[in-house]
Order: structure tokens, then C-alpha cells, then sequence
């Protein structure tokens, strides 16, 4: 099996959008973790992407700005919401990499019950928000529902400089175009767009998380090996497209 090449900016894969929205003031965490731990985690007809060796678990927080279907315009007020999901990294047996969602915790609940009622995404309802003094942003987080209700996260980064040429490992974990999800007894690939990341490298200030173990990941014991931020960019997604069985 060939697996596809890490494209910071590939071109679109796909011949029309079902999805579109921005994504503004990501916070990427990221700590190495062994792929045996988290092989059984992921979908029928996927398994861990690495690199020399090692995957990865995410831990990102962002805002979702104009969520609308087509070309058509942003929903109005629903969407709009504060994320933050942790995730995980995959390939399929064709060779596509993706990520794979063990959360999704967001602002509106409608967005949380379309979303797990269509593609069965985990996405949860919680209370977030993100303030900002300068060059630090403070990411706040309750869960409401389903639960573990009351699990929460904060977490606060100092944005630093930009990052003029991504290390492999930061083009590993930011350069995704899809995700893999099992909905309808089938591993489903629903494939995404944006221009190439415009990135900074950031000071991780404070981390008291429950989201990750709360995900059925090993509580992580060390300092993220790698801390990013993005003022963000505007994303398409296709159709997803059935895995072969």
C-alpha cells in the first residue's frame, strides 16, 4: 500500500463542496504516544499514522465561524461556536491519511445533535470560551452533555513567532485533508480543503485537562512535544466517500 504524501497545500480532491466554515484562533497540543494504545480506537479499515515510529493525540481548541451548507451562507447565530476536540491520526487501506475524533466538544447544542445524528461524530454540548490579553489566549471548557458531564479543560498559550518552515512533525499534525469516522456500520472518509496553514509557535502557560482521558487516552505525563497556533482559514468538506470492506 502507497500511502499518500504529506501536502501542506494539495489542491481540492474533491468536484463540489457540502460544507463550508472558517476556522479562527486554533491552539494545537500534541503529545507522541504508542500506536498499539490507540490502534484499537480507530475504525474498521484504518490504523495509527506515524512518524519515525510514533503517533500522536490532539488536543485543539478553536472557533467555528459560518458553518453553511454548499455555497450556500453561514447559518446565522448556530453557525458560529466555540471547539475543541481531541483526535487521533489514520490511514486507510487506500493509502489516505485523516484524522480520527474521539471528541468534539462545542458551544451549540444544535450543531452537537445534527452532527451525531448524521455522520455519528462524537460531538458533545459543553460551555466554552476563549479570552485574550495580548499575545496570550486562555481556552476554557465544562462538558454539559452526554457526558462524563462537568469534565473540563483550561488551557493557555502565548503566541510566539511565525513558523516559516514546518518541521515534519508540524506538517504531520496539521497538514490532515479528511477524516475517518464509522457511521451506518461503515468507515466512512469525509475529505476537506483550506489553503496551506499560516502557523506560529507557541508557549503552552497552563494545561489542566480532563478531556483527553475522558477520550479513553493515557493521561499525558510530559510537556506537549509540540505547541501551535493559527489565526486560521477558511475549509470546504466533500461527500464522504464508503471505505472497501
Amino acid at each position: 500500500m502507497d500511502i499518500e504524501p504529506i501536502d501542506c497545500a494539495p489542491e481540492q480532491a474533491f468536484p463540489r463542496a457540502i460544507l463550508r466554515q472558517r476556522w479562527e484562533d486554533l491552539t494545537f497540543l500534541h503529545w507522541a504516544v504508542a500506536p498499539d494504545l490507540v490502534a484499537p480506537l480507530l475504525p474498521p479499515g484504518t490504523r495509527p499514522d506515524t512518524v519515525d515510529g510514533s503517533t500522536y493525540v490532539g488536543l485543539i481548541g478553536f472557533r467555528m465561524v459560518g458553518l453553511g451548507l454548499g455555497r450556500g451562507p453561514g447559518v446565522p447565530y448556530f453557525g458560529t461556536f466555540w471547539e475543541t476536540n481531541v483526535r487521533l491520526y489514520s490511514v486507510d487501506d487506500t493509502g489516505r491519511r485523516a484524522v480520527v475524533f474521539r471528541s468534539l466538544d462545542a458551544s451549540r447544542l444544535v450543531p452537537v445533535l445534527v452532527a451525531r445524528a448524521t455522520l455519528r461524530l462524537p460531538y458533545l454540548w459543553s460551555a466554552m470560551r476563549l479570552t485574550r490579553d495580548g499575545d496570550r489566549l486562555t481556552y476554557r471548557l465544562r462538558r454539559r452533555w452526554p457526558g462524563p458531564a462537568g469534565t473540563t479543560s483550561r488551557m493557555a498559550v502565548r503566541v510566539g513567532e511565525r513558523v516559516v518552515d514546518p518541521t515534519p512533525l508540524e506538517h504531520f499534525v496539521t497538514a490532515r485533508w479528511g477524516l475517518h469516522t464509522r457511521a451506518w456500520g461503515r468507515t466512512l472518509h469525509l475529505p476537506n480543503w483550506h489553503p496551506r496553514w499560516p502557523l506560529h509557535r507557541a508557549e503552552l502557560l497552563h494545561l489542566d485537562d480532563e478531556l483527553v482521558t475522558a477520550a479513553g487516552l493515557p493521561p499525558p505525563t510530559a510537556h506537549p512535544v509540540s505547541v501551535l497556533y493559527s489565526p486560521g482559514v477558511p475549509v470546504r468538506f466533500g461527500p464522504p466517500v464508503g471505505l472497501r470492506s
